[in-house]
């Protein structure tokens, strides 16, 4: 700033806290007590403002300190979350992640667009058009059940399948159709589901202590059949395939960091479809 441009500045700085904020002291300036005060108040709005300011001319990762908040189900494959959060403190390491459930009394809309969470993963019959969309990688629907479920044995016919008890999650929210349910109402049948559970990622222990079947990718019961009891069977009923995708609004879609943010989800979920 040139001279006349900081005489301006100061005397609307002046005008505003009622205080001459610099006296003259022999051929230089001193602050005054306000001034003085003023100054670490100043210094961290400044700092705010760089930080809200640096992420439109870009992002550095290794030297960023914005945190990251994905909402995520747990359907998705086990290791995904694992594998995304060590990717970002790998390469972001000052950047702080929250890993936030999609529960059954919060919808991921509100959040996205509050700016409570930057993506959203799942997967849904038809992804929200409101939303920016990003692919991540497609399942075949399977069945997994107790290696002892006398279907394993036997087999099972579309009756014997819709008849037997299931285990499915619990809705992500109020008057949330799962993919599964969704897809066997649009053929007009409906299964016997049993027992439900917010926590997706404990079905595999209950169904390899019970005859409960769940019905979910395959890719995520592949995870749990070496380690459990568990075999995977054909589903008697054609599923289209699972799609997943990550969600956002468009408030983040031009922010640098949420397209690092997304670019890294995307790169995980491809390593797993390799693995």
């Amino acid at each position: 700033m040139h001279q006349p441009a900081v005489s301006a500045a100061l005397k609307r700085l002046r005008d505003l806290a009622g205080d001459p904020l610099l006296v003259r002291s022999g051929a230089s300036m001193m602050p005054t007590d306000a001034a003085l005060r003023m100054v670490e108040p100043a210094a961290l709005i400044l700092r705010s403002a760089e930080a809200l300011f640096s992420d439109a001319r870009g992002f550095d990762p290794r030297t960023a300190t914005r945190t990251f908040r994905v909402a995520a189900s747990d359907y998705l494959d086990p290791l995904f979350l694992p594998q995304l959060v060590a990717r970002i403190k790998s390469h972001a390491p000052l950047c702080p992640i929250e890993i936030l459930p999609l529960s059954a009394d919060a919808h991921y809309h509100a959040h996205l667009a509050q700016g409570d969470v930057d993506v959203v993963i799942g997967n849904w019959p038809q992804p929200p058009d409101d939303l920016h969309m990003g692919r991540l990688f497609g399942d075949e629907v399977v069945c997994l059940v107790n290696q002892d479920h006398p279907a394993v044995r036997r087999g099972w016919t579309e009756a014997d399948w819709l008849a037997a008890e299931h285990i499915a999650p619990t809705p992500t929210h109020p008057g949330a159709r799962g993919v599964i349910d969704a897809h066997l109402d649009s053929l007009g049948l409906a299964r016997n589901i049993t027992a439900r559970c917010a926590h997706f990622s404990a079905i595999p222990h209950i169904v390899a202590s019970s005859l409960l079947v769940l019905t979910t990718g395959r890719q995520f019961c592949e995870r749990f059949t070496a380690q459990l009891p568990l075999a995977i069977l054909p589903s008697p009923v054609a599923f289209p395939r699972l799609m997943y995708y990550q969600l956002w609004h468009a408030r983040t879609h031009h922010s640098a960091a949420a397209i690092w943010l997304r670019d890294t989800v995307k790169s995980v979920a491809a390593s797993l479809r390799k693995e």
